[in-house]
């Protein structure tokens, strides 16, 4: 079998969908179930898994000490998991990568822009709405802050986390998954569609965290022979 590298996003691990593939139902266990894959791909199918040094890795490690997971977990992420930081001076990407970048930030902003005007607007006419009673703005403060600003601000950051979230590289660790793997002609395998997008555009194999244990799961149990020691036992018993 051809030795495959895989570079891991943090959504690798955390994903929800990615382990309840593997029957868990809490984010600890299904850490654990996810390293334990890995590990049999590691071991049996010389599969190498990276995660960027210190920005995943650091990600990670936070995720698991926020959900009170023991140290089984990150005593894991080191075995298992190779740490290395890309080397952002030496790999290359295409200029044209970046124009399009700038490009498609350009559109996101400018629908941001948008959502804040009409935020805008809809909470101007709202006020205006609430003024025709002839009460002054003194005594409708506490009215317009309960019934116009607060419903128009959750609208309005739902919007614009949407708008400018959806599709982008929006942190360090992000492009940090891309150079590596752009570095180790890996694939990227993460549920992140920011990442999804520019690991097409720049040409890389990319792979949904929840398909990656149900892959690793597959190419298992088409080895001829590797469990057949624990079925032998299984007819003894």
């Amino acid at each position: 079998m051809l030795r495959q590298r895989f570079v891991l996003d943090t959504t690798a691990l955390t994903d929800s969908l990615a382990w309840e593939s593997e029957g868990c139902t809490g984010i600890c266990e299904g850490m654990n179930a996810i390293l334990n894959r890995v590990a049999e791909g590691r071991l049996h199918l010389g599969i190498s898994c990276y995660i960027p040094y210190p920005s995943v890795y650091s990600e990670i490690k936070d995720f698991s000490r926020h959900n009170n997971c023991d140290a089984a977990v990150m005593s894991k992420v080191d075995t298992w998991l190779v740490k290395k930081t890309p080397d952002r001076y030496k790999v290359k990407v295409p200029s044209k990568i970046f124009y399009e970048y700038v490009d498609y930030m350009r559109s996101r902003i400018n629908k941001g822009m948008n959502i804040s005007e009409e935020a805008v607007w809809e909470s101007v006419t709202r006020c205006i709405a609430l003024s025709e009673g002839g009460a002054n703005l003194k005594d409708m403060k506490d009215e317009i802050e309960r019934e116009v600003v607060g419903g128009v601000i959750r609208k309005f950051r739902e919007k614009y986390r949407a708008a400018l979230r959806y599709g982008i590289l929006d942190s360090g660790p992000d492009i940090d998954v891309l150079l590596l793997a752009k570095e180790l002609d890996a694939a990227v395998v993460s549920q992140d569609l920011g990442i999804q997008r520019w690991a097409e555009q720049l040409g890389l194999r990319f792979m949904e965290s929840r398909s990656f244990p149900i892959m690793i799961k597959e190419y298992m149990s088409a080895m001829p022979g590797l469990y057949a020691d624990e079925k032998e036992e299984d007819r003894m018993i």
